[in-house]
């Protein structure tokens, strides 16, 4: 890992920050999930930057999981329908977590760092499992969708 404070000081850093700020802190997370399916799109492209930050220039494996293992939990409630999902987005913050993971690792912070190496395995199984509920989820919705359009 390069020296803690060059990772804070990365430009990258700095999008993470905003991208926390914007999306969790203004609540555009919650906002934008009110429109079907490109909420949810655009909060994980979102993550995309977290992901590339911890990945290449925090170089951990393990952190880069957790971080991939936050926004699937954050899709998957996204995607509960009726308006629940996007409800829960305004409180579930992923970006906020992911960022607060991030800075915690970076700055070394035992326990931080204990759980992240800890949970690596466990969130590769958790991935596979919510991976499986995402397309799970997004069956029943479209059948959901087709047993509405059929009333009509």
């Amino acid at each position: 890992m390069r020296n803690r404070e060059e990772l804070k000081r990365h430009p990258m850093f700095v999008t993470l920050e905003r991208i926390a700020l914007y999306m969790d802190k203004y609540y555009i997370d919650g906002v934008i999930g009110l429109l079907p399916a490109v909420g949810d799109v655009f909060s994980a492209l979102c993550t995309v930057p977290f992901v590339y930050f911890t990945l290449v220039v925090a170089r951990s494996v393990p952190l880069t999981l957790a971080v991939i293992n936050n926004t699937l939990r954050d899709i998957l409630v996204g995607m509960i329908p009726f308006f629940v999902g996007d409800v829960l987005d305004f409180f579930y913050r992923s970006n906020s977590r992911n960022l607060r993971m991030i800075i915690g690792f970076v700055n070394g912070e035992q326990r931080i760092v204990r759980d992240v190496n800890r949970k690596a395995w466990q969130s590769v199984a958790v991935m596979i499992i919510l991976i499986a509920l995402i397309v799970l989820m997004i069956v029943l919705l479209m059948k959901l969708g087709t047993w509405v359009v059929s009333l009509f």
